[in-house]
């Protein structure tokens, strides 16, 4: 007489092990799907890189040139920037709020402004010191400085 194995037993109970493996298989894959759907880190909300491109010497003053680059799929309404201008002996020169909102989504922007009374000769390092308001097309967004990137292709250097 042919006998079919009994089915795997835990504890005298038929079956526990075969429903843990399905089970865990389960979460296995509710994971991966899970996680196969999750955008990569940073691009939730998106990202905003500010670049210094240029200084201009335009006659009592210093036009400043910025390449901002909105990665996020949101429009941003408001983007103000806390700017801190150093001399060339790091000395704080001037202190700005600087609006360049509108910003489109998964646009690139140009943005200028001038130093009046400051020669571009005099400025040392650009510091963004904070984002004094920061608002998308979705609602106020928090750590605004968090998510945004700052580089610079003058000789001047923009940090943060």
């Amino acid at each position: 007489m042919n006998s079919v194995p009994a089915p795997a037993t835990v504890s005298g109970e038929p079956g526990i092990e075969s429903s843990m493996i399905r089970f865990v298989i389960a979460w296995a894959l509710l994971f991966i799907v899970l996680a196969a759907t999750l955008p990569p880190a940073g691009a939730q909300s998106g990202e905003l890189h500010v670049e210094l491109n240029r200084l201009e010497e335009r006659g009592d003053g210093c036009r400043v040139h910025l390449v901002l680059e909105n990665t996020s799929p949101h429009a941003y309404t408001s983007y103000q920037l806390d700017l801190v201008i150093f001399s060339s002996d790091g000395v704080i020169s001037r202190r700005l709020a600087l609006e360049t909102a509108p910003l489109r989504a998964n646009k690139t922007m140009v943005k200028e402004f001038e130093l009046a009374g400051l020669s571009c000769k005099g400025v040392g390092r650009i510091l963004l010191n904070d984002i004094l308001a920061c608002a998308s097309d979705a609602g106020e967004m928090d750590d605004c400085v968090t998510t945004t990137r700052v580089s610079s292709r003058a000789t001047v250097a923009l940090v943060k």
